[in-house]
């Protein structure tokens, strides 16, 4: 990114290597600032009419800008009264200026983004460093002009967050890509990410539709992005090299992985990736597909550029479609689902893993399990909040994660659940349905070992059947949870009773074929090892509030815990 400053109606973003400003008079005369105002300048047109035709007084936005910024910098040093300005005949048109300025600052969201290589602005300082130091500097800024203007010093003061929400330190990494990806190798790569948290987002989708479907063609071919608009994630899924190349309209859910996925280091980052993901692909589809190239063995999904994508969840679940295909390939089977370790205070341990879409009540279940065992259950390891795996060695199922986060409805948590990690959480959309909160879950050394299985579940959120349900026909279980069925809360497309194969829409649906014979492989072994294999039914598709089923059903799950 070349610019100082990229602006779009949502979001702002801060190249702090090409200009950091330290001193106030370094940024009121900085262009990163002078383009602020003119923007709002331009935005007042439409929004306040009155303000906008004061602040240009006849002149066009760019003198205006010139004007409005030089005061701005006389003001930091002399008094009104030493000052002469047309801005300063009306101090109370002048405050509202200021104010609305930096309330129109606030009301985009904001990322701060460093080279850490040589030659960058801040040469040897710190990025979270200098970001804080960036934070503090516009809120003093804002607090001495409207103390001089006002003429008098504040009785209350907020300390907002007033820079940025979050900022990145990227550089430029040299993989192990073949010329067939060299329109990659220069995207700058996160290094490493800071976090203003509780961070809240909000993006203009809040629901994801459609589906991931596979295409003949490698979609890097005809890509166009360059080093000036995309950034890279480069996530570890599982113990796969993910490299997430997202579009810098997007930076809200480019950022947000660091709150879900383990960042790869620069050393892990010089091998070949497993997976490559482009994520606001401007190629003037409508399109969710994913590649599978087999000379190089990297599986590559593509999702255009769109606002509907905004909704983290495509970019999430993209991401984890092409885990899934990779790991099938390997003999691995994916499962969507909920996988923790229970340790009850008398010492014993249980793998509880549950499993079913969207809605079905994984979580959920696990929350009620951690309410009602309050005072016997000492500890609960998660290993995946959404996506997992089960493999087999030496004739043992085991079970593995994804993410060392978790990303969920913040319907669906008791009231207390979300606050209970809230200055480590990013929220998207709070204020509105389907509002979700990414909260860490799980260190990446707990999610990528292997687990023991004692019980493993379906969760069914549309039978009327009370608690667990032990199933001893196989043919029976495997039936159920190839179907995955589940009634649909609307946090997708599907409303009511739907079908997804194995409760899975993000590779085994795709791939049936090359699922089917991992299914029956690893049910073989999960009743050959006496796990217990059923349904806990949770009720959610009947009624969100009504708890009593749901409750019933993590009552049971205590008693095996407790007693098997």
């Amino acid at each position: 990114m070349k610019e100082t400053l990229y602006m779009n109606e949502q979001m702002a973003i801060l190249n702090f290597s090409a200009s950091y400003a330290r001193t106030p008079a370094e940024l009121l005369n900085s262009p990163t600032f002078k383009n602020l105002v003119e923007s709002f300048i331009d935005d007042l047109e439409t929004t306040d009419p009155e303000l906008y035709a004061w602040a240009v007084n006849g002149k066009s936005t760019r003198q205006a800008k010139v004007e409005i910024t030089k005061l701005f910098r006389e003001l930091t040093i002399l008094e009104c009264d030493e000052v002469e300005s047309y801005y300063l005949n009306d101090k109370t048109l002048l405050l509202d200026f200021i104010e609305e300025l930096y309330n129109f600052w606030k009301r985009h969201q904001r990322f701060s983004v460093t080279n850490i290589g040589s030659g960058n602005a801040l040469q040897e300082s710190s990025y979270v460093t200098a970001d804080s130091n960036f934070n503090r500097l516009i809120r003093d800024i804002y607090r001495n002009l409207e103390q001089k203007v006002q003429g008098r010093k504040n009785k209350v003061y907020r300390q907002l967050q007033a820079g940025t929400n979050a900022a990145a330190a990227v550089r430029i990494n040299k993989s192990k890509l073949s010329a067939r990806y060299d329109r990659l190798k220069e995207i700058p790569m996160f290094d490493s990410v800071m976090l203003r948290t509780p961070l809240l987002l909000t993006t203009r989708s809040n629901k994801r539709t459609g589906m991931f479907v596979e295409r003949a063609d490698n979609p890097v071919d005809t890509f166009s992005g360059n080093a000036d608009e995309w950034f890279c994630f480069p996530a570890k899924i599982g113990s796969m090299l993910a490299f997430i190349y997202f579009h810098r309209d997007f930076m809200c859910s480019g950022i947000s992985l660091a709150n879900l996925f383990e960042i790869a280091t620069a050393d892990e980052c010089a091998k070949k990736p497993d997976l490559i993901c482009l994520f606001g692909n401007q190629d003037g589809k409508n399109e969710t597909t994913f590649y599978h190239d087999t000379e190089e063995d990297i599986w590559v999904g593509s999702v255009s550029y769109g606002q509907q994508i905004e909704y983290f969840g495509y970019i999430k679940k993209m991401s984890l479609t092409l885990h899934n295909l990779a790991m099938m390939q390997k003999g691995w089977l994916p499962i969507h689902g909920a996988f923790v370790n229970i340790t009850l205070k008398d010492g014993k341990r249980k793998g509880i893993m549950l499993m079913g879409d969207s809605g079905a009540g994984k979580s959920e279940s696990i929350e009620a399990l951690r309410a009602l065992g309050n005072e016997v259950i000492s500890d609960i390891e998660v290993v995946f909040d959404d996506m997992g795996t089960i493999h087999i060695e030496d004739g043992i199922p085991y079970g593995q994660g994804t993410e060392i986060g978790a990303f969920i409805r913040l319907d669906d948590l008791d009231k207390g659940t979300p606050y209970r990690d809230m200055d480590r959480s990013v929220f998207l959309n709070p204020d509105s349905a389907n509002a979700r909160v990414i909260t860490p879950a799980a260190p990446y050394d707990v999610v990528a070992t292997n687990h023991r299985i004692d019980l493993f579940a379906y969760a069914n959120n549309y039978g009327e059947a009370i608690g667990l349900r032990r199933i001893d026909d196989k043919e029976e279980v495997k039936n159920i949870c190839i179907q995955g069925q589940r009634m649909a809360l609307g946090t997708t497309q599907e409303v009511g009773l739907s079908k997804t194969y194995f409760a899975n829409p993000f590779g085994p649906m795709q791939k049936q074929d090359v699922c089917a014979p991992l299914i029956d492989k690893v049910f073989d072994c999960l009743y050959a090892n006496n796990v217990f294999v059923g349904e806990i039914f949770t009720h959610l598709g009947f009624s969100k509030e009504d708890r009593t089923g749901l409750n019933e059903a993590a009552q049971q799950l205590l008693d095996f815990i407790q007693n098997a």
